[in-house]
């Protein structure tokens, strides 16, 4: 249970800012760029992404500068934060942030800082993601195993996170492949995109047993933690859109038959991974609601909403392109529509809870006798 917060007092202390908060810049970033190809076309509707975009890259600014603070002068803190399992992993949302806005430079930014700039910014976002993910999809599972000394009953979806961001950096690194120099370079950055892609693939099929074991075995997640089995979506999401993405770009990139079979995996792989995120989405929607029910409050794990259901809304996208098919089209709308509802939820949550000085507070005293499953709230993520 979270103890009364003091009223909010500025400036902000950024003491208890964890990692966690980069999912404001992940949530805020989707809803531009899975906005920004839906079938229908709505009058005024890009002016809206645009500005959505400029929003997520405002967030980011801002939480890198007081993420920076927060390790000048917080250091034994932020120390905490790597060697806490229920943590640590939030550190994959810093290479997501990044990758997800810079992807939206391409897709809607363009109209705004011009092409040149955008092609510039999302190089070096999507470089430094890629390092910094590609680091935290190393880093984290290593912590876990040799520091954290987790057990199999402490399984929950935010262990997905360290391995989900080199599936982001698949899906948005193909767009800068025209802008490459034709041959070696294109090729070049386009199957690294495939081992990015097969690299978080395969280390999710590792993790996702632990997941679904501990939800069938122990029971339900801890309420402040229900939410976060949304996050199960967006490797599935990401990873078709990846695949849509390869289908788009390989043409002229690399050569047949290999461009031919990156169109026929976009529909063989994408289909069926999007029938298990459909039966995923009534699963998680399912425990939410129990949650709900039984006192689940506002916490910022409420973003796990946002970022995984926007993955699904492009993935449907991209299959609707590639099969040409209506029935992608129309859920692609509807997961859009919970989308937006699910980013202004967690928006207002956000604003409320930092109005009331709750989020950014310190963590909550731990029960004496804690349950099996705990959560644990030294960045206040799970609060």
């Amino acid at each position: 249970m979270v103890t009364a917060a003091q009223p909010l007092t500025y400036p902000l202390s950024v003491r208890h800012l964890g990692p966690n908060w980069y999912a404001t810049v992940m949530g805020t970033a989707v809803v531009a760029t899975a906005g920004a190809t839906l079938p229908p076309h709505v009058p005024g509707l890009h002016g809206v992404l645009v500005g959505v975009w400029a929003v997520s890259l405002a967030l980011l600014l801002a939480l890198l500068a007081g993420r920076a603070a927060h390790w000048a002068r917080h250091r034994d803190q932020a120390r905490a934060h790597l060697l806490d399992p229920a943590t640590a992993p939030f550190y994959g949302c810093l290479a997501m942030a990044l990758l997800a806005v810079g992807g939206g430079a391409l897709t809607v930014g363009r109209d705004w800082i011009g092409m040149r700039v955008a092609v510039a910014l999302d190089a070096v976002l999507f470089t430094a993601g890629t390092v910094l993910g590609l680091a935290a999809a190393v880093a984290v599972p290593y912590l876990m195993a040799v520091r954290h000394r987790v057990e199999p009953g402490q399984a929950t979806p935010v262990w997905l996170l360290p391995l989900v961001a080199p599936m982001v950096s698949a899906s948005v690194g193909p767009p800068l492949v025209p802008h490459l120099p034709p041959g070696q370079a294109r090729e070049t950055l386009l199957l690294g995109c495939f081992a990015l892609f097969g690299l978080s693939l395969l280390a999710t099929l590792v993790m996702l047993p632990l997941v679904f074991a501990r939800l069938l075995t122990g029971g339900p997640l801890p309420l402040p933690l229900a939410p976060t089995l949304f996050l199960v979506l967006g490797p599935l999401g990401q990873s078709t859109t990846a695949v849509g993405t390869f289908a788009d770009i390989a043409p002229g990139a690399v050569p047949e038959p290999y461009s031919e079979g990156f169109g026929a995996l976009a529909v063989l792989y994408g289909v069926p991974v999007m029938g298990f995120a459909l039966l995923w989405f009534c699963l998680a929607a399912a425990h939410v609601l129990r949650a709900r029910r039984h006192g689940m409050r506002f916490s910022m794990t409420w973003w796990s909403f946002t970022f995984p259901v926007g993955t699904c809304v492009t993935g449907a996208e991209a299959l609707g392109r590639h099969t040409g098919l209506i029935a992608y089209a129309g859920p692609a709308v509807m997961l859009y529509a919970v989308l937006v509802a699910a980013w202004g939820t967690a928006v207002a949550g956000t604003v409320r809870g930092l109005l009331r000085g709750e989020l950014l507070a310190g963590p909550a005293p731990v029960p004496s006798a804690p349950r099996p499953v705990t959560v644990r709230t030294t960045s206040g993520a799970a609060r």
